[in-house]
This record gives structure tokens, C-alpha cells and sequence, in this order.
């Protein structure tokens, strides 16, 4: 990734340097969503640019990144502890909250709770933190992308067949895991890039000009289709439950995250750059996730589009903290 284009400029207020960190990102998101409410796009060419970002641009973001990455600096155990507890934290939280309060059946109740676990680290927190941080300063947060889908696929899936009613069995859950990663364009991109990575393996400088294009594409892309759908969400009667899922998403775990990164003694850099990442709205594999199973797919939708509404203030004030 380029460095970020924006930088501080001297003597400007503090809460400007963070408006023009957030804003532009919102912004895209925004274009989308009015270009589709308009009429300007509809949902074939959103859905086509969003199967372009996530089955061919990103995965060649992720690759380069992956690729040239310092893997013993980048993947500090304290930091993926730090991250992961708190994820972990929020989720087992909104298990049982939305089960007891909300009188959600185990399996709607993972299937919701979910939401907690999984941030949208790709489409939000990676263009958050260039802005924030600068392209140099995002190896903690490549590093979390690409243990971040099989790290929670495998929670949720783990606790949806254990806690339904008709849930499978051991060998049969390993192998809905394992057969979600591997057709995950996403994994494949991180996979490759991780072997080109160990291996030592050189690519011709017009392949990875031609990768590098495409990576630069990858977010603005992305951003833009997000908008577009989450017209298709709306704040329905879970309402109740959304906010809970967004609370607990946008500050607990944040927050959760900040105090574990200080007691583990991570770098500041480091810390900074997971709570930014922890701080942003759920993604849609909230959303696909419930899908998945068909239980709680209300309150997934409202949480989506909820959460990512209020991440522009979230994001903004746990920058102020940062």
C-alpha cells in the first residue's frame, strides 16, 4: 500500500487532523450508498464491483502484503492475544445477553453474537489506519487480517454446532471450517503471499506491477460497493439488539483491547494500531455468517448497517484517545 496522503499539518486542531483522517473513508462509503438510493447504480453493478474487490483486487493486496511482510516482527503473540481475548470477550458477552435478555434460541443467539467477534477489519480498519498511521506503519494490522477469517470462522462455526439444537458432529464441523477457508478468495491471496513470502520465491517485476495496480484499486472499490449494500439493510426490530452488538463492538472491545495491549507490555505502535482495528464496525461476514445458518439474520442486518454508521463517531473518538 502508497503511504497515507494525508499527513498532520502543523498547527491545525486536533479534531480537523481527525476529521480528515475518518472522513474521506465514510465519504466513499456515502457516494456509494446515495448512488445506489438515487438510482444512479443498481444492485447488479454494486454486487459486481464487490465481487471484483473481494475475488480479485483485495486478494492481490493481501498478497503483497503478505508477501513481503517481516513475519517475526508482524506477528507478536501478544498482540493476537490482546486482540483475540477481546474479540473473544465481546462475542461470549453477546452469547449471553442476547440468550437471556433478548429469549434468542442458542443457535439465533450465535448467529447474532457473531457480529461481535467478527470486525470489518479489511474494508474499514486497513484504509482507517493507512489514513492514520501512514502505509508504513500497517504490518499489525496485515498481520491481524490474515489469521482474522479462520480465527473467527472457526469460533463461531464451533460454537453455532455445539449449541443448536441439530448441530453436527466434530469431524463434520472441522470440515465445514476447513471447506469455508479454503474457498475463501481472500485466504487463497494470504496463503500465496505467505508462501511466495517463506519461500523466497521472486516474482517478475511486471507481474508485480500489475498486482500493485490492481491492490491500489482494491479499497476505493470496495468502500464504494459497501455503500451501495447496505441499501439493502435496514433497522428493523432488532433494533434492540444492534445496539447492544454495536456498544459492545465499537467501545468494550476497543477498550478491552487497549488495557490487555498495555498489560502485555506491546509497543505503542502496536497498540495503537490493534485498537484502531478493533474499533471498526462489524463486516458483512456478520451478515453472511447468519446467512450461513439462517438464524438471526434480523438483527445481523441491523447491526451491519447500524454499526457502520456510528463507527464514523467511534472511530473518531478512539482516535482522540490514541
Amino acid at each position: 500500500m502508497q503511504p497515507a496522503a494525508y499527513c498532520r499539518a502543523p498547527g491545525n486542531p486536533l479534531l480537523l487532523d481527525i476529521l480528515n483522517i475518518v472522513a474521506p473513508v465514510f465519504l466513499v462509503v456515502g457516494a456509494g450508498y446515495v448512488a445506489v438510493k438515487s438510482g444512479l447504480f443498481t444492485a447488479e453493478p454494486i454486487d459486481e464491483l464487490m465481487k471484483f474487490a473481494i475475488q480479485i483486487a483485495i486478494p492481490c493486496l493481501l498478497f503483497r502484503a503478505t508477501s513481503t511482510i517481516d513475519l517475526s516482527a508482524a506477528f507478536d503473540w501478544r498482540m493476537l492475544l490482546a486482540y483475540y481475548c477481546a474479540a473473544g470477550a465481546t462475542f461470549v458477552t453477546a452469547y449471553f445477553v442476547v440468550k437471556n435478555f433478548f429469549r434468542r434460541r442458542p443457535g439465533e443467539a450465535v448467529g447474532v453474537a457473531f457480529a461481535a467477534l467478527f470486525s470489518n477489519l479489511v474494508l474499514l480498519g486497513l484504509p482507517i489506519s493507512e489514513r492514520a498511521w501512514g502505509g508504513d506503519h500497517l504490518a499489525p494490522g496485515f498481520a491481524l487480517v490474515s489469521v482474522n477469517a479462520p480465527i473467527c470462522y472457526l469460533i463461531g462455526i464451533s460454537a453455532m454446532e455445539m449449541l443448536r439444537a441439530d448441530g453436527r458432529g466434530l469431524a463434520e464441523t472441522l470440515r465445514v471450517v476447513l471447506k469455508a477457508m479454503f474457498r475463501n478468495s481472500l485466504m487463497i491471496g494470504i496463503g500465496l503471499g505467505f508462501f511466495v513470502n517463506i519461500s523466497g520465491l521472486a516474482l517478475p517485476g511486471s507481474l508485480i506491477g500489475a498486482l500493485d495496480l490492481l491492490a491500489r484499486a482494491s479499497l476505493p472499490v470496495a468502500l464504494f460497493a459497501l455503500g451501495g449494500v447496505l441499501t439493502r439493510f435496514a433497522l428493523s426490530k432488532s433494533l434492540g439488539e444492534a445496539s447492544l452488538i454495536s456498544v459492545l463492538s465499537l467501545l468494550v472491545q476497543p477498550a478491552i483491547t487497549l488495557l490487555l495491549g498495555q498489560l502485555l507490555q506491546l509497543p505503542e505502535s502496536v497498540t495503537r494500531s490493534i485498537v484502531l482495528m478493533s474499533a471498526v464496525a462489524p463486516g458483512l461476514n456478520a451478515y453472511l455468517f447468519a446467512s450461513m445458518y439462517n438464524r438471526g439474520l434480523d438483527a445481523a442486518a441491523s447491526t451491519v448497517l447500524l454499526a457502520t454508521v456510528l463507527s464514523v463517531f467511534s472511530v473518531s473518538g478512539w482516535l482522540l484517545v490514541l
